[in-house]
This record gives C-alpha cells, sequence and structure tokens, in this order.
C-alpha cells in the first residue's frame, strides 16, 4: 500500500437511475479521484452481519475477506487494484463492516494516488450516521432526477422493484433521507445537483461541482465514454451500455410516453410534495387528497412480484452470468454447511 495521506471520501446519494453512473465515470476521469463501479458493500452486508454475531477478531477478519470475495467478484472489475485483507483487518479501527467499507474505498484511491475515493452506493443515505462516524470528513453529492423517469428506467433494469406503487415508494424514502440529511450537513460537505440540469449543462455542473470537491476540472472529464473505465462498466450490462455513449442531452421526461396514466397517477399521489419541492411540475395536480386503498395495496404487492420473476426470466443471459459470482458468495454465506468455504 502506497504512504500517502489518508484520501478523503465522497458519497454519491440518491436513488439508483439517476444517472450515478454517469456521473462517476466523469468523476473518475479526474487523476484526483477514485470511483469504481459500487459493489455496493453496506446494503449487501449490513442485513447478513447476525452471521457473523458475535464479532469476535475471528469473526471479524471472516467478514473482512468475505468483503473483498464479493467486491473482487463484482460485475465490473475494479482494475489495477489488489485489496490486501491483512491490512484492512490490520488497519481496522474498530471491528465494524463500516470500517471495512472505509478502507476498502480507501484501497482504490491509494492504488491510484488520488486525493479521494468516491462511492456511488446511493442508498447509503440510509446509513448516513454510520458513514459520519466513520468517515467524519465525508462530502455528499445528492444526485436526483425526476422520479418518474428514475421509475420507467428500473421496470427496464435487470435490478430493483418493478411495480410503479414500489418504485414511487423507494423514490420517496430515499429523497427524504437525502434532504433530511442536508439539513443536518454542513454546506461545505453538501453538493445537490438534478441529472437533467447535468446533461443539459454538462460543463458548467461539472465545473461547480470540482470547485465544491477543490479539484481542477480538465475537458476530458466529458469525454468519459471512452475511457477504460466506461467501456468495461457498458460491456458489463445492458442497463449500463449509454455510458460507451456521449452523454445524451434530450433523456427526459421520457415517462411522458411511457407510463400510463394511472402509473403517473400512482406515482404522483405518493410523491407530489417531492416532485415540488425539487422543481419538477405535476402532470395531475388534482392527487391531492387521493389515497391508494388498502386492497389495491394488496394487489400491487403480488403483481410487482410476479413483474420481478417474469423480468429475471427474460433478462439476457449474459448479464446473469455476471452476476453470479456475487450470488455464488452469498449463498457460501447464508449456507455454510453446504457450500465449500474457500478463501
Amino acid at each position: 500500500m502506497n504512504n500517502i495521506s489518508s484520501p478523503h471520501g465522497i458519497q454519491i446519494i440518491g436513488t439508483q437511475r439517476s444517472g450515478s453512473n454517469l456521473l462517476r465515470v466523469i468523476l473518475d476521469q479526474s487523476e484526483e479521484i477514485a470511483s469504481p463501479h459500487p459493489p455496493h458493500i453496506l446494503v449487501t452486508f449490513v442485513p447478513l452481519l447476525n452471521l457473523y454475531a458475535p464479532l469476535t477478531a475471528e469473526r471479524y477478519l471472516e467478514l473482512v475477506s468475505d468483503v473483498v470475495d464479493y467486491v473482487n467478484a463484482n460485475p465490473v472489475p475494479w482494475d489495477g487494484v489488489e485489496l490486501d485483507k491483512v491490512w484492512i483487518y490490520e488497519n481496522s479501527k474498530e471491528q465494524s463492516l463500516f470500517e471495512i467499507n472505509r478502507l476498502v474505498y480507501e484501497s482504490v484511491a491509494r492504488t491510484k494516488k488520488a486525493k479521494y475515493w468516491c462511492c456511488k452506493s446511493m442508498a447509503n443515505v440510509h446509513y448516513a450516521s454510520e458513514l459520519e462516524k466513520y468517515s467524519p470528513r465525508l462530502k455528499y453529492i445528492y444526485l436526483y432526477r425526476d422520479g418518474r423517469d428514475v421509475a420507467l428506467s428500473f421496470k427496464k433494469a435487470i435490478v430493483g422493484e418493478k411495480h410503479i406503487y414500489h418504485l414511487a415508494q423507494q423514490w420517496f424514502k430515499d429523497q427524504t433521507a437525502c434532504i433530511e440529511l442536508s439539513k443536518q450537513i454542513e454546506p461545505e460537505r453538501f453538493f445537490a445537483l438534478n441529472y437533467e440540469e447535468l446533461i443539459a449543462n454538462p460543463e458548467e455542473v461539472i465545473k461547480k461541482l470540482c470547485n465544491f470537491l477543490e479539484i481542477e476540472y480538465f475537458e476530458r472529464m466529458l469525454d468519459f465514454h471512452r475511457s477504460k473505465e466506461s467501456l468495461a462498466t457498458a460491456n458489463a450490462g445492458e442497463m449500463w451500455e449509454n455510458l460507451a455513449k456521449p452523454i445524451i442531452k434530450d433523456n427526459t421526461r421520457k415517462f411522458l410516453k411511457e407510463l400510463s396514466a394511472e402509473e403517473i397517477n400512482i406515482f404522483e399521489l405518493i410523491n407530489q410534495q417531492t416532485l415540488t419541492a425539487l422543481g419538477y411540475t405535476l402532470v395531475n395536480p388534482s392527487v391531492e387528497g387521493q389515497y391508494i386503498p388498502e386492497a389495491d395495496i394488496s394487489l400491487f404487492n403480488s403483481e410487482n412480484a410476479q413483474m420481478k420473476q417474469q423480468f429475471m426470466e427474460n433478462a439476457r443471459q449474459s448479464d446473469l452470468d455476471k452476476r453470479n459470482p456475487q450470488l455464488e458468495i452469498l449463498k457460501r454465506i447464508k449456507n455454510p454447511k453446504t457450500a465449500v468455504h474457500a478463501k
């Protein structure tokens, strides 16, 4: 490991399918930022922590090893990065998954000799109190996009919920957490930008963001689609294919043509205040005061499960294959007696 000063952290927050991979690869073009494709360490391993309890020194080393194995199996490899399990274990100030997460990302920045590491696991906003404890100098980038377009994108993606009701609930939960966090974090550590402005005026937005991060702006940052990282990500899954192209400036308000009137109504019913607060116009302002009956919600739950199953059955096999190594690691962790515990 390089003996450089401890890198600072950047955490992108919001909801996936909001242009976060686009922003990630733009930032990764800077020599001062290491921004690898996220394996979603916290979202994946927090629910599994009970399997490592009590977290003795031996079990903590096992947790470190499993996290590193999981990162190494990421669909988009961390090019040139060799994670040292012993170094992570020995440099942990506390035995905590959040400490592992920090040290894993620090390892990437140290490899690149970068000032910052950047994590784009946007759902980490829900672990903000723990992030603040283990990465007290963390800077947050709140990236938001019209939630109706986010929902439409998720309906086409291999990940996430599929019914508009569940997508609306997730978007509401994520934006609420981000907005609340913005009230708690000092302005010099919190930067908000919307996807629509990013793709309409990329140079202006990225220059402002570089100023916030106190790094130099380079024109090559907007030439991201030619980079090795962008091409590797685009080749790793159908939902990232646009990263091999320049910014698509008209990639907005597609929901007007591709979501049904009922879907738009459900989304706006749940998110009318949040959409308005973030500057988006409602299609149906009359949704105020309406509600969704419990019987409908029960039906939505059933439909969502069916839609997710059907989507996976029709997913591109190459996309599924790239995710299998991580799934196998999770199977081994959850069922250690029936799997070979290879390290």
